[in-house]
């Protein structure tokens, strides 16, 4: 029997029943093809999380307009020619025992129709968040014609075999979700003005769904239980919609928060955020409606969203990063494996800040997200000894894949514990969940019986001594530090220390040098110590030469770091090339002027990164495969440890 009783019980929205009550939250990809069906690599993505144990997928962004797309490969049900395409993929999501309902929706201010030369509409005319484009006013007449296209799409939704669908009304965003915000929604007809009539909408395309494909097939809608921001509509709001739609015929709702731009770190809520965001909105809806009431946001384990269920605070649990992070969570979780279950860090790094930069998505904690269709971890024909050089991320993954594949593996670590810089990620304030992800690796390395040899630095003549097949040098990087006058003196210590414990300083006046993602969670660990009787609280001054802080972090973590840090006092100098080391500060120029930044105890350095790998080039006329991964070869961040480590343990 199950430890999660709850989680793991059928529940029915509408007419279609769930085998368990986790959802898998919709996240844009951008896998689709261009053509607006979905792609093998999508399809693959999606069936991995079915036959991981969801009991519910509810597929991305799917366009009612093919003009207006949300991504540049949005998947779509504009036109019946999508229907034979979809029913192929809804066919590969009900094998494996899972329901699915793709998120229908008009993307409205939030599509891309620019690039086809197609001016993006909305509620009113504005500025997108994310586009950074003016949408025009969306005319009666279009209006008219959008609520059609919603019906239209539902019913192929029917058609290609859903078992429902879901609309997206929630952080005011795309149509129907600006038109119900008053925060977008500036009108002046009876599609504005007061909630009844920015409701008008959503209950109108309501109407045409149900028409169209049929009374008994499921809708639900994702609300933000509270957009928390000035003007906004608050979860009494909230209440009241969702009543007035559950009414209407609505089958469900997923409770969500936040809107963009304002609170855009409660939709995405990054690392250290309150657990379950929203589930106490979601158990006031309940409080008003009888259907299905499903929450989202920051419910990464099952013993949590058992409690939820428990406490009758929601009926379904949407999980989003978690499942990317393990698409076999429910299944593992099912069994009781909960140690063996990939932890989301919360990071953004792959499947946020990568995606939004144009790169794939993907994920720090499962490299092969996305690549379902393409790789997979195999067993090898041909079983090596592999030494791997270093108990970071890079070299725990490259040994647990390694390992698991039937390598005889053996991991050299210099220092006494494993982790590498992931360990000194879990320092600063907020960031204490990527423990998660060494203590996962550390558990996974031993449940693959590696062998973990610790305090010992691998030499050529220990390469000669253990004689392996193959070497991985995985040995990190270290702190980089710029030839600077002054950069001896004894007042000037290194982030990196501070975070490692090796040096304390006492209360006083600080400037760190560098504004990147370690500098910045250096100073938020300077300047509010908590209740450090030694440290006290540090006056704390952010110098970086670049033309503002934080670029090489997720947007979300990177307001909330910025939010600490000015509630902290903390100083931010930007475009200020640091040319000398004082005995009090730091010598800067900015604006092609020099500058005295003075009277500070401490200069901090956290300037980056650079490589350490002292070790290939001397056996690589030993070993016949010698491979050099992660900060080892170029210092950057876990997400590519990670994916190098992946890579080179399937690779040997």
């Amino acid at each position: 029997m199950t430890l999660f009783g709850k989680l793991f019980s059928p529940v029915k929205i509408g007419s279609t029943e769930l085998r368990n009550r986790i959802a898998m939250a919709p996240m844009a990809t951008d896998f689709g093809n261009p053509d607006g069906t979905i792609s093998e690599r999508m399809a693959a993505y999606f069936e991995a999380r079915a036959r991981g144990g969801a009991g519910l997928i509810l597929l991305e962004v799917t366009t009612v307009d093919r003009d207006y797309p949300y991504v540049p490969n949005s998947i779509g049900l504009w036109g019946d020619e999508l229907i034979p395409s979809m029913r192929q993929f809804t066919d590969r999501i009900h094998a494996h025992g899972a329901k699915v309902f793709p998120q229908v929706s008009h993307p409205g201010p939030e599509s891309l129709s620019f690039i086809r030369r197609i001016q993006p509409v909305g509620p009113s005319v504005a500025m997108c968040y994310s586009n950074k484009v003016i949408c025009r006013e969306v005319s009666l007449e279009e209006i008219g014609k959008i609520v059609e296209q919603y019906g239209d799409a539902a019913r192929r939704a029917r058609e290609a075999g859903f078992d429902g669908i879901e609309l997206h009304a929630a952080h005011g965003y795309m149509l129907l979700g600006s038109f119900l915000s008053a925060l977008r929604n500036h009108r002046t007809d009876g599609y504005g003005g007061n909630l009844n009539d920015r409701l008008r909408l959503p209950l109108e395309v309501l109407a045409s769904v149900k028409a169209k494909a049929g009374r008994d097939f499921p809708v639900i809608f994702r609300l933000s239980g509270d957009e928390y921001a000035p003007g906004g509509r608050d979860i009494r709001g909230t209440q009241y919609v969702a009543r007035v739609l559950a009414e209407a015929g609505a089958d469900g709702f997923e409770i969500s928060g936040g809107v963009f731009p304002q609170t855009s770190w409660r939709i995405l809520a990054p690392t250290g955020t309150q657990l379950g965001l929203n589930v106490a909105n979601a158990a006031k809806v309940k409080e008003v409606v009888d259907v299905p009431v499903a929450v989202v946001c920051r419910i990464n384990n099952a013993p949590f969203a058992e409690d939820i269920l428990q406490r009758n605070e929601a009926d379904v649990i949407v999980m989003g990063r978690a499942l990317l992070a393990d698409p076999e969570f429910p299944n593992k979780a099912a069994e009781g494996r909960l140690e063996d279950i990939a932890p989301c860090l919360g990071c953004g790094l792959g499947c946020v800040a990568g995606r939004e930069g144009g790169n794939p998505m993907t994920c720090v904690m499962n490299p092969l997200l996305g690549r379902e269709w393409e790789i997979s971890i195999t067993p090898t024909n041909t079983p090596k000894k592999v030494m791997v050089v270093g108990a970071g991320p890079a070299g725990l993954e490259a040994a647990r894949v390694a390992a698991t594949r039937g390598h005889d593996v053996t991991i050299y670590e210099k220092e006494k514990e494993p982790g590498g810089q992931m360990r000194l990620a879990c320092v600063p304030p907020m960031k204490q969940e990527m423990s998660l992800g060494v203590k996962y690796l550390r558990r996974q390395v031993e449940k693959a019986r590696v062998k973990v040899v610790m305090n010992t630095e691998v030499t050529p003549e220990l390469v000669d001594e253990v004689k392996p097949d193959a070497v991985v040098v995985a040995t990190g990087g270290e702190p980089l530090v710029v030839k600077l006058p002054g950069i001896d003196g004894k007042n000037v210590l290194l982030g990196h220390d501070i975070l490692a414990g090796k040096v304390a300083i006492k209360k006083g006046k600080v400037v760190v040098v560098g504004g990147g993602m370690v500098g910045l969670e250096v100073a938020d660990y300077l300047a509010d110590p908590g209740d450090n009787p030694v440290m006290g609280c540090m006056d704390v001054t952010v110098v970086e030469m670049l033309d503002d802080v934080g670029m090489d972090m997720s947007p979300e973590g990177r307001t909330l770091l910025m939010e600490r840090l000015r509630e902290s006092g903390a100083k931010v100098v930007c475009s200020a090339t640091v040319k000398e080391i004082l005995e009090d500060g730091v010598l800067v120029t900015r604006n092609g002027r020099e500058e005295r930044i003075g009277g500070m105890d401490y200069i901090v350095l956290a300037m980056g990164a650079k490589s350490v790998d002292v070790l290939s080039d001397k056996i690589k006329d030993k070993v016949p495969e010698v491979y050099v991964i992660g900060d080892a070869k170029k210092a950057r961040k876990a997400l590519e440890a990670m994916a190098e480590g992946s890579e080179v343990g399937r690779k040997l």
